[in-house]
């Protein structure tokens, strides 16, 4: 029998869902916007081929996040962000975190944009995250994602 609970969860995306408990990342300080929101939880589109993913709020169904990871999608992407975040979430360094970027899906979904400005910044070992502020001025909120693929695919 495994040592971890295995939990539903309502979500958005796909209604109820079973998760393990190893799932659920902590946001101490939540999501700027949502700072009530404490607990989210990591889940997968079900499409193999999709880079993108789902934050989903642990305790509220309808908060969910789509997300995708910025080198999935942009080439030469830098994570420039202070020592005091990193070490927030619980890391000794950047290279062992996932980075995540919010997108955004207007109506026409190849408008679609991803927030590099405040990525967000998991460590997977302590289940920690925290959306950080970019300290480099390349990113904004709203990287178009189709375009920076293009740009990738021409390189």
């Amino acid at each position: 029998r495994s040592l971890f609970l295995s939990l539903k969860i309502q979500t958005r995306p796909f209604g109820e869902v079973e998760i393990d408990e190893r799932q659920i990342i902590n946001f101490p300080d939540g999501i700027p916007g949502f700072d009530y929101v404490k607990k989210f939880v990591l889940l997968d589109t079900g499409d193999e081929n999709s880079p993108l993913k789902w934050l989903q709020a642990f305790e509220e169904p309808e908060l969910a996040f789509v997300i995708i990871r910025p080198v999935d999608f942009m080439r030469e992407y830098e994570l420039a962000i202070s020592m005091g975040d990193i070490e927030a979430v619980g890391a000794e360094g950047a290279d062992n975190l996932l980075v995540f970027a919010i997108v955004t899906i207007p109506s026409n979904p190849t408008e679609m944009t991803a927030n590099l400005q405040g990525p967000v910044i998991i460590n997977p070992d302590k289940r920690l995250g925290r959306q950080v502020i970019s300290l480099s001025d390349k990113y904004s909120v709203r990287h178009r994602i189709l375009d920076e693929m293009k740009k990738a695919a021409e390189g």
